[in-house]
C-alpha cells in the first residue's frame, strides 16, 4: 500500500500540471495573450539566446500576440510566420507526441530540422531530447486532431 500510495500522488501532481491552464487557442498564450511567453520567436534562429520581445514591435497571428526584439525581427517573421512560429502552436512536444495537451516554455527549447520545439521542463526535454524521430513522428500524428479541437472551441 505504502508504494501505490506515491505513485498516486505523482499521476495526481502530475496531471495537474498537464491540466493547468486555459488551452483554447491553437498558439499557445500566456495570460496576456502573449505567444512565447513574450519571447522573440525569430530570435531562438538567430541569436545566441532567445531575446525577450518588445511592445514596440509586435503583431498578432493565430489569434496570439507575438513580440519581437526588433523590427528586423517583425519583418522576417511577417514574410514567413509558419518558418518562425513553434511546432504544435508552442505547446509541449513531448506532451504533445502523448495526445496531451502543456504548456511550452521558452527555456526549454530546441531547433531540429530548422523548426522551433518547446517543452514544458528539463525533464520533458530530455524525454524529447531521448527518441526526437519518435516523438516528433507521434506528435505530428496527434497534432492535427487537437489543433482542430483548438479552432472548434474558439
Amino acid at each position: 500500500m505504502k508504494k501505490i500510495i506515491p505513485a498516486v500522488l505523482f499521476l495526481i501532481v502530475g496531471f495537474g500540471v498537464y491540466a493547468e491552464g486555459d488551452y483554447d487557442s491553437q498558439i499557445y498564450v500566456d495570460n496576456s495573450d502573449r505567444a512565447l511567453s513574450g519571447y522573440d520567436t525569430v530570435s531562438f534562429f538567430s541569436d545566441s539566446a532567445p531575446l525577450q520581445g518588445n511592445e514596440m514591435w509586435k503583431t498578432t497571428y493565430l489569434n496570439a500576440v507575438w513580440l519581437f526584439s526588433s523590427e528586423t525581427n517583425l519583418n522576417l517573421f511577417l514574410k514567413n510566420p509558419q518558418k518562425y512560429a513553434p511546432a504544435y502552436g508552442g505547446y509541449c512536444a513531448w506532451a504533445m507526441s502523448t495526445g496531451k495537451l502543456a504548456p511550452g516554455k521558452p527555456q526549454y527549447w530546441d531547433i531540429i530540422d530548422n523548426r522551433l520545439y518547446l517543452n514544458f521542463s528539463s525533464s520533458t526535454r530530455k524525454k524529447f531530447l531521448a527518441d526526437i524521430d519518435t516523438m516528433i513522428a507521434d506528435a505530428d500524428k496527434n497534432w492535427p486532431n487537437i489543433q482542430q479541437d483548438l479552432i472548434e472551441k474558439k
